[in-house]
């Protein structure tokens, strides 16, 4: 398995950080088997496209709350990782 768990939304309540405020969360290593996804499906193209990060940020943002590491935003770029048979990614880690 590659992650710890897939959801259908986010089970924290809105934490309201903008771009901005992710970029000033430095980027930490994290096991993909220990992320908890919140979007069950995600779109091939993004996935395959070279320049997907290009108008994003480079790291994938994960909301640690209650115990679990919820994978926000980054799915594309952490399931490419996993096909690049990487255990963990470097994301910005929101403690809420």
């Amino acid at each position: 398995m590659i992650f710890k768990a897939v959801r259908d939304g986010r089970p924290y309540p809105e934490h309201g950080l903008t771009l901005k405020q992710w970029s000033e969360i430095p980027p930490r290593p994290v096991r993909l088997d220990q992320l908890i996804t919140t979007k069950r499906e995600l779109a091939l193209d993004k996935l395959l496209a070279e320049d997907s990060t290009f108008y994003g940020d480079l790291f994938p943002h994960v909301v640690q709350w209650e115990g679990g590491l919820y994978l926000e935003d980054g799915l594309h770029r952490a399931l490419r990782a996993a096909l690049q048979q990487r255990t963990s990614i470097h994301a910005r880690v929101l403690q809420a």
